[in-house]
């Protein structure tokens, strides 16, 4: 690298530390700088801008959350990292790069976890999920809720994937999740990790054959004006999370944890509303510019992934998976 491009990193990283969340302004306001990888018009962005106004509401303008989407300030990634480092407050990111961070996320990758949206939601706001949003705080990445990111499924350029076979030697843009990439290969396809910003040109320039994501990440990234095929195996649930600096979280007053407590939940319940319209609103959409959707039989889709189920047996991964296929 550069001498003058290592420069231009040390300004941006000095630049970002400053405006970090946790401090104080010259008005006395508390700002917190929240970034992620998201299009603005997804649902989990109107979500954060929620989330930002209750908290001034709440706060009486006292504490602030600038939100930056799209990759302003790096990947999924880079913003995990420096939300570990305390250079950036917090930031809104898949479950999947978690895994790297916080080994018990794992179980999010396990295909066909999940029996339905309302087994989801039980798990997530029951003992289990409390256990996963606490477990990577001695990361430097505590946890403060998850969002609703629906279904992933496969969509790709020239053909139609009805089962497994399909996938065969085709390229297929994963997370950079171990998980993810496991899934891949063990339906036969070729897993390939790319960061969300770089994927439109990817499978332009056919570096990739397809990827797989829910319908509103389809429909708002513009992917399906080069991917014309939709199909609803649904075999993943990845909740989004939104992860703060435990350093940062306990630099603000007791008052401000309350109150940005309190506007989390608020947030939480405004993206489930938002997300349920959000999807049909989608799929209408992509079907009306000439997507063909279909929604293939899910049974050659899981019988082909038992074996990495079968990797996980009598591992944390594995009980974790168990209790939450057991949770009513």
């Amino acid at each position: 690298m550069s001498s003058t491009r290592v420069c231009s990193w040390l300004v941006v990283l000095t630049c970002v530390a400053v405006l970090a969340g946790g401090c104080k302004s010259k008005s006395d306001v508390t700002v917190l700088k929240l970034a992620h990888s998201l299009d603005i018009e997804h649902p989990v962005h109107h979500a954060l801008m929620f989330l930002a106004q209750r908290v001034k509401e709440k706060s009486n303008g006292k504490m602030r959350i600038d939100v930056y989407p799209t990759e302003q300030l790096g990947s999924e990634r880079d913003c995990i990292e420096h939300v570990q480092l305390g250079i950036l407050a917090m930031t809104k990111t898949s479950s999947g790069p978690m895994e790297g961070f916080v080994p018990a996320l794992r179980v999010f990758g396990l295909p066909y976890l999940f029996r339905d949206s309302e087994n989801m939601w039980k798990v997530f706001e029951g003992p289990i999920g409390k256990e996963l949003l606490a477990a990577g705080e001695r990361k430097g990445l505590k946890g403060l809720c998850f969002y609703d990111a629906g279904a992933r499924s496969f969509y790709t350029t020239h053909k139609q994937i009805e089962t497994p076979a399909d996938l065969a030697g085709l390229k297929i843009r994963v997370l950079k999740s171990e998980m993810s990439m496991r899934m891949i290969q063990a339906m036969g396809g070729s897993p390939t990790p790319i960061d969300w910003g770089e994927l439109y040109t990817a499978l332009q320039q056919g570096v990739v054959d397809g990827a797989e994501n829910n319908p509103p990440s389809y429909y708002t990234s513009r992917h399906y004006e080069i991917t014309r095929y939709f199909s609803l195996d649904e075999h993943l649930r990845l909740p989004d999370m939104l992860v703060i600096s435990p350093r940062i979280w306990k630099q603000l007053s007791p008052e401000n944890q309350k109150v940005l407590t309190e506007a989390v939940a608020e947030s939480v319940t405004y993206q489930r509303q938002l997300w349920e319209k959000m999807e049909r609103k989608a799929l209408t959409e992509v079907e009306k510019a000439g997507v063909i959707v279909t929604r293939p039989d899910k049974k050659p889709f899981r019988d082909k992934v038992q074996s990495l189920w079968a990797e996980f047996e009598g591992t944390e991964v594995g009980e974790l998976a168990k209790r939450i296929q057991a949770t009513e």
